[in-house]
């Protein structure tokens, strides 16, 4: 959450009496005075102290393992959405997915109310990687590896940046891969195999950043990130 948000629930402060609290360096994070009214902050990772008195947030983080068939949306009249997959007493009314994931993709989803935070990570620079296993239509090849490494173009001149392909296992018939980019490019997985003239059949995502997949998370499941989890994104706090 913003800091001046922060400020403003816990204090119910004027913006005037706001501004005064910065300026008479009255405003600290982690014991550091603090000059930007918009970081985002939250009391599970930063120690928020204002003329004195700590004060507390209440943001929710939560790890799912989306199934097939659920789309990536706050709401949908016609499919299942990931946040009518959360607990209605632990849904808070900001709730929504970082990122997106096909309808029919599976794996790793964040959901959470720090909007600040979702945002920070999908930006470019932010250079969130992201990790998905795949299973193709064809025969992955080493020429499919180079072609990643250089960056695939689509149809129309669209190049993606270099991503890391690894063939797990390669048949005539099929291919098993582990795919990292560091983009998020609508459809971008698929479109770049498609780019390749292979199919995608089948895709889960298994990390985002710092955060994996937990291996004992059934589809369909969610639950809080850990303290040690959450203490890995602390760097997108910004």
């Amino acid at each position: 959450m913003r800091l001046d948000k922060v400020i403003e629930q816990n204090l119910a402060t004027t913006r005037k009496e706001m501004k005064r609290l910065f300026l008479m360096k009255k405003v600290f994070v982690d014991g550091v005075a603090e000059f930007n009214q918009q970081r985002n902050v939250d009391s599970q990772l930063h120690e928020i102290q204002v003329n004195g008195q700590n004060l507390q947030t209440n943001h929710v983080y939560y790890l799912l393992n989306k199934p097939a068939g659920v789309v990536t949306a706050k709401s949908d009249s016609k499919f299942q959405t990931v946040i009518e997959l959360i607990a209605k007493a632990e849904r808070p009314a900001d709730l929504y997915p970082v990122g997106r994931l096909d309808r029919d993709t599976t794996g790793l989803l964040l959901l959470t109310d720090n909007g600040q935070l979702g945002y920070d990570l999908l930006q470019p620079g932010s250079k969130v990687t992201k990790t998905y296993r795949a299973t193709v239509n064809e025969m992955v090849t080493h020429e499919d590896i180079s072609a990643f490494e250089e960056g695939i173009v689509f149809h129309g001149g669209i190049r993606c940046q270099p991503a890391q392909l690894e063939i797990l296992s390669s048949e005539p018939s099929h291919s098993e891969v582990l795919l990292t980019i560091r983009e998020g490019k609508f459809h971008q997985v698929k479109k770049m195999f498609l780019a390749c003239g292979k199919k995608v059949t089948s895709l889960k995502r298994l990390t985002m950043g710092p955060l994996q997949l937990p291996e004992d998370l059934a589809q369909g499941d969610y639950r809080s990130l850990a303290q040690e989890e959450l203490q890995q994104l602390k760097s997108y706090f910004r």
